[in-house]
C-alpha cells in the first residue's frame, strides 16, 4: 500500500470520527460543546443550538475528507483554512444566534 494512500485513509477516518461527533451533537438532549475544555455558553434554544453545532461538525468532517484528497497526489491540503473558517462560523453565527442575552 502506498504511503499516500495510507495517509489519506487515516485522514478520512479522522473525518468520519468528526462526522460521528456531529451526529451525536445533533441528537443530544444536553447542550453540545464546541470548544475543548470550555463550558458551552448558556443558550435559549438547546435543540436549535445542538442542530446547528451538529450540522457544522458534519460539514467540517465531510469537507475534511474532500480536502484530504490532494494527499493522494502529494499535494498540500487546505486543512488550516477549513479549521479557521469552521471556528469563524461557530463564533460569528451559531454562538451569536443562540446565546442567552
Amino acid at each position: 500500500m502506498s504511503e499516500n494512500l495510507l495517509s489519506f485513509i487515516i485522514w478520512a477516518i479522522s473525518g468520519c470520527l468528526i462526522i460521528a461527533i456531529g451526529i451525536s451533537c445533533f441528537f443530544s438532549k444536553k447542550q453540545a460543546g464546541f470548544w475543548a475544555n470550555v463550558n458551552p455558553p448558556k443558550v435559549k434554544d438547546v435543540k436549535g443550538y445542538n442542530h446547528a453545532t451538529g450540522k457544522l461538525f458534519v460539514l467540517f468532517g465531510v469537507l475534511l475528507i474532500v480536502f484530504g484528497v490532494p494527499i493522494l497526489f502529494d499535494k498540500s491540503s487546505v486543512f488550516m483554512l477549513l479549521t479557521i473558517a469552521t471556528m469563524a462560523v461557530y463564533v460569528l453565527y451559531i454562538e451569536e444566534k443562540y446565546r442567552e442575552k
